[in-house]
């Protein structure tokens, strides 16, 4: 049996901030800390810190959301059928397969919502960040893209279309990012949904045609 790209990515990470929750010296080394990154040169911290999680709830919401929707939209980019229906036309951006072209919307994202931390904090050497965050809001704001008109509950209990959560989602991130002080980096958030938005339309302009006219206006 296949396993898919998202069950191993969302096991690396578990495996990852479980080793982390138990081995502080080694969790310090991989943290986004742009200070180190541009200091000491320590890239590794640019793709490794979206692994590892603060603590167990950080961990499990990140990969809840992650593994609901990356299913399907992992799904969306392999299975012909499907991706058929997606995108009608079958003209995809390069050779790249749909096993690809997810890894590079998941790796992407990381460091994609590395920018406004590197900008703001790179003579910080007190920053630190962590987690996956940035990845998870580009999956889910590409499938909210693919699939505007599906229910999401949000908080778990308010039914509404994807788009209207999509639309609340960068509203909520926005304000908390300008709000600040909130020990998230909501910035990351928003620049992780951003590339999902970035990503999609440069590999398939189309996208809009198709979410636009599932739209019930």
């Amino acid at each position: 049996m296949d396993i898919s790209v998202t069950t191993i990515i969302a096991g690396i990470t578990v495996v990852a901030s479980l080793w982390g929750f138990s081995n502080q010296e080694g969790l310090r080394k991989v943290l986004m800390n742009p200070y180190q990154v541009v200091q000491h040169k320590e890239y590794h911290r640019l793709l490794l810190h979206g692994f590892v999680h603060a603590d167990y709830l950080h961990l499990f919401f990140n990969m809840f959301i992650f593994y609901q929707f990356g299913q399907i939209l992992e799904q969306a980019f392999t299975q012909q059928e499907l991706f058929s229906k997606v995108f009608p036309e079958q003209v995809f951006w390069g050779e790249a397969t749909g096993t690809t072209y997810f890894l590079m919307l998941y790796i992407g994202s990381i460091l994609f919502a590395t920018i406004p931390s590197m900008v703001k904090h790179r003579n910080n050497p007190g920053y630190n960040s962590l987690g996956a965050s940035g990845a998870v809001s580009a999956v889910l704001i590409s499938f909210i893209l693919l699939f505007p008109m599906t229910k999401l509950a949000l908080f778990f209990i308010v039914p509404m279309p994807a788009w209207v959560a999509g639309i609340l989602f960068f509203v909520f991130e926005a304000y908390m990012n300008k709000r600040g002080n909130t020990g998230i980096a909501h910035d990351a958030h928003l620049y992780g949904a951003i590339f999902g938005v970035l990503f999609l339309t440069i590999i398939q302009p189309s996208v809009w045609v198709r979410f636009v006219g599932q739209l019930p206006f």
